[in-house]
């Protein structure tokens, strides 16, 4: 009797401390909501978090038809995009419990007659993103690809016998090919197809009632319309046919069976806890550099909280979903526009949901010009980057040594503290015992810089081209597999618009080459020898990738 009494009063106290917690955070969360979607009229998201498995705050907002006028609600059902490569992982790793494959098995025993160029390419290759096979979004014209209809066989003849990227197990590079021969290798093994499988095995067995393949004929209940922005306002997103995607984002869903999935994975009900670690812990190249890629889930560090995370887009959707384990944490976004920052919504909650909320910009308070100067000087930090803090125009500013030397203001949180507009990143500066200056730059980890005796590089100049010049950059660029690049032009401006990512102003710094003053990136478009845009480059953290015009 005593011991069902003391179950009972565990379970009163769960249920009490959740629903507090989510009375105390819900005018914090919708805060933060309102940030990123303010018009009720656009299309909009649906977002839910939870804690302990339970939901804890579920919001609706914008439209999910702008053409019929109808609001977002809870049950929308989106399309997942790459958050389908969760599902295909432990499909996977669900028949390797079974007995019926190793994850060292080579592709070529589920599919004979794939080129592997004498190559050893195995199931782990295609689950991490090492295989070095080709992405096939990144093959051709993307946009006119995406318009046909594909059996599964006709879409790997369509990239396999493209030259391979790098050997197996050499590199990461993200890639939907390998994620479309993992849905084969499911067909073979289960002698089904990989939409049935799927929803038998996984959606029918949590009653995951609102999850399906995604069917561009076939008529789902609450399912949402996709949309695009363009300079001249929103419009219809481009076709898709959902024989593309397959296995590397075909799926669909909502946020409440979402979670019903993260529960699922949190509780072991489709594979082992054993197995679930190798999905989520990242994985080794060849040479032992670790990548934060596992098998469908990547690793996640959020000021200190370790958790895993997945984010899709596609044509006009944004997805993003972020689990931390220790605090057993959920949170989960869709949004029917690719124009959204669903992945900056997703994060800015779970911070707050963990105790250690992005500051805001009414958090910024006013300090005296005497004592920002006191911070001013170059500091060279951990990860070898070098940093400069200077005064400009009254007020505290910092550049990073880049391609761009692009300058950002910071503002005050107190005397030493100190943000970047967007909030998630951050600066603490002190002094260290010897008197030399310390700043603490803060993203999702501590990264310490000890003030150093340089100069000041200085800041990128920029130019002004006409409209007309500018207008030939004008279309959307690939820069990896379901990840475009937009480029518009208003009145002589333009700007970038990475998919699931806020739209950004570029500079000239003559006619072929821009730089970002939001952050740290230069672009330098590439001509055919008839003059024609092909493509551009991008230079960011010291690396370059190529965007190739699909539009």
């Amino acid at each position: 009797m005593k011991i069902n009494q003391t179950i009972s009063l565990l379970l009163l106290s769960f249920v009490f401390t959740t629903a507090t917690f989510a009375q105390n955070n819900t005018a914090q969360f919708d805060e933060i909501v309102s940030q990123f979607y303010d018009n009720p009229d656009a299309p909009g998201a649906t977002i839910l978090v939870a804690k302990n498995g339970k939901t804890i705050y579920k919001k609706a907002v914008g439209k999910s038809s702008l053409e019929l006028n109808v609001d977002m609600v809870p049950e929308n059902v989106f399309m997942l995009a790459s958050i389908t490569k969760q599902f295909t992982a432990v499909a996977i790793l669900m028949l390797e419990e079974q007995g019926k494959l190793s994850l060292n098995d080579p592709i070529t025993k589920f599919i004979p007659d794939y080129p592997t160029h004498g190559k050893t390419i195995t199931v782990h290759h295609l689950l991490n993103h090492t295989s070095g096979i080709k992405s096939y979004t990144g093959i051709g014209n993307l946009l006119e690809v995406a318009r046909k209809d594909f059996t599964l066989d006709e879409l790997i003849d369509y990239f396999k016998n493209e030259p391979m990227d790098f050997d197996p197990g050499e590199a990461y590079q993200y890639n939907n090919s390998g994620y479309v021969l993992l849905g084969k290798i499911i067909e073979v093994l289960s002698g089904d197809t990989y939409e049935n499988y799927i929803e038998k095995n996984i959606f029918e067995r949590i009653n995951m009632n609102n999850s399906r393949y995604g069917n561009n004929r076939e008529l789902v209940k609450n399912r949402v319309e996709a949309y695009e922005e363009e300079p001249s306002g929103f419009v219809n997103a481009s076709y898709l046919s959902m024989t593309i995607p397959h296995a590397a984002g075909s799926l669909t869903s909502t946020v409440e069976d979402m979670l019903k999935w993260q529960n699922a994975l949190t509780n072991n009900t489709f594979i082992k806890a054993s197995t679930l670690e190798k999905a989520i812990n990242g994985s080794n190249l060849n040479d032992g550099e670790h990548i934060s890629y596992g098998y469908g889930l990547g690793e996640f560090n959020l000021k200190g909280s370790k958790g895993y995370t997945h984010s899709g887009g596609i044509f006009g959707t944004s997805t993003n979903g972020i689990y931390l384990i220790e605090e057993d944490l959920y949170v989960i976004g869709l949004s029917n526009c690719s124009c959204n920052d669903i992945g900056a919504v997703t994060q800015s909650l779970a911070a707050a949901a963990i105790g250690k909320p992005y500051p805001t910009m009414n958090d910024v308070v006013k300090v005296s010009e005497k004592k920002l100067k006191q911070w001013v000087g170059a500091y060279e930090f951990e990860d070898g980057a070098i940093r400069h803090i200077f005064m400009k125009d009254g007020k505290l500013s910092s550049m990073r040594e880049s391609e761009t030397n692009t300058v950002f203001e910071i503002f005050p949180l107190s005397e030493n503290h100190f943000m970047f507009e967007e909030g998630n990143i951050e600066y603490k500066f002190s002094k260290t015992a010897n008197g030399k200056r310390q700043a603490i730059f803060i993203t999702d980890k501590e990264n310490i810089g000890i003030e150093i005796d340089k100069a000041m590089p200085k800041a990128r100049k920029e130019i002004s081209l006409s409209n007309d010049l500018l207008k030939k950059y004008i279309g959307k660029y690939e820069l990896a597999p379901n990840f475009v690049v937009e480029i518009t032009v208003e009145d002589s401006q333009i700007f970038g618009q990475a998919t699931g990512q806020g739209k950004f102003e570029l500079f000239a710094e003559d006619e072929t080459t821009f730089f970002a003053k939001v952050t740290a990136l230069k672009v330098k478009f590439n001509k055919t020898e008839k003059d024609a845009i092909e493509s551009f480059t991008l230079y960011q953290g010291g690396q370059e990738s190529v965007a190739k015009k699909i539009n």
